[in-house]
């Protein structure tokens, strides 16, 4: 568990969590439909299963780490470094949160966790967060941590039968380094 304050932390993925995330999900559905394309395919619990499975699945391989957040005892959305490349030393980290708990600077408090323990116990040197380029909202989150703009893929992700152009962020672990140095002087 990582501990982001008395009311904020972050739990494991785990195929328990599916009913919980379920209800988030739900609770949300048409907010998170519009830039994540899993969103619709989740229509019941044994949806979500089955997606917490195959994440396991990744975890055991090394590839992801992914945990649930938790506001106040409730499951409020997901975190987690994807596509881990260990010998190429980079991953994506991905998020998303209800509506609801929006607005309270969760994301950008569980990515400093997330990229800090990439870089130092992951030993990795790239961190990218990729944003739909109408979805404002995710790409502020990068933009506050720091990261840099390095481009846009267009036309690669399929979101309710329309392709969206997506932001590609990134961090370098010698960015991540010199911005913590000087916040601390």
């Amino acid at each position: 568990m990582i501990i982001i304050d008395e009311n904020i932390h972050l739990i494991p993925s785990s195929v328990s969590h599916a009913k919980a995330l379920f209800e988030a999900v739900h609770c949300s559905r048409v907010h998170l439909s519009s830039f994540l394309p899993w969103a619709q395919n989740m229509k019941d619990i044994g949806d979500l299963s089955n997606y917490l499975a195959k994440c396991n699945m990744l975890i055991e391989e090394g590839t992801e780490i992914s945990y649930e957040i938790i506001l106040s005892n409730q499951i409020v959305g997901r975190i987690g470094l994807h596509h881990i490349d260990r010998h190429n030393q980079h991953a994506s980290i991905g998020y998303w949160l209800t509506e609801s708990a929006q607005g309270r600077g969760i994301i950008i408090r569980a990515c400093r966790h997330l990229i800090d323990y990439a870089f130092n116990t992951l030993h990795l040197n790239r961190i990218e967060i990729l944003a739909a380029r109408e979805n404002f909202k995710s790409q502020a989150v990068p933009q506050k941590l720091g990261f840099f703009k390095e481009g846009v893929l267009r036309q690669v992700e399929k979101v309710n039968n329309k392709l969206l152009d997506l932001v590609v962020y990134a961090v370098l672990k010698e960015d991540w380094d010199k911005m913590n140095n000087q916040k601390h002087r």
